[in-house]
């Protein structure tokens, strides 16, 4: 032989490193099996405190904190339960839903306008009056 190489070695240099065609086509296709669609998980995250209205301060921090560092965080599903009762959970947020489709990101049973996530969001609702909460 007159050297080492593989007599098709034009052949493999010209189809590249990472498994192109001569038609510039990727010989890796699409998945077969259709790709699944997101699914919603849960996260329970336990903490200690002295009673129920300071649990609630707390978990609605934790989930506003966590919101701020991952965008895939729903405030809306945030919920409060005891820990040896998740049955019993309770919303920490409104989740009332605006005209654009928006979902209210203030505490649950709160007075006043409902307000859309973000600086400047959206508000709506009946006014400041108390105790009105529905959406």
């Amino acid at each position: 032989m007159r050297d080492n190489t593989s007599p098709h070695w034009r052949q493999r240099r010209a189809l590249g490193a990472l498994g192109g065609s001569r038609d510039g086509r990727s010989l890796i296709g699409p998945p077969r099996r259709p790709i699944r669609p997101r699914r919603f998980f849960t996260v329970h995250l336990g903490f200690t405190a002295p009673d129920v209205a300071e649990a609630r301060e707390l978990a609605v921090a934790y989930a506003e904190a966590l919101s701020l560092l991952r965008v895939e965080v729903a405030l809306g599903a945030a919920a409060l339960s005891p820990a040896d009762a998740w049955q019993r959970a309770e919303r920490l947020f409104c989740g009332a839903v605006g005209p654009d489709g928006e979902r209210c990101v203030d505490v649950a049973d709160h007075p006043g306008f409902h307000h859309a996530p973000g600086p400047g969001g959206l508000g709506w609702g009946d006014g400041d009056g108390p105790g009105r909460a529905d959406g």
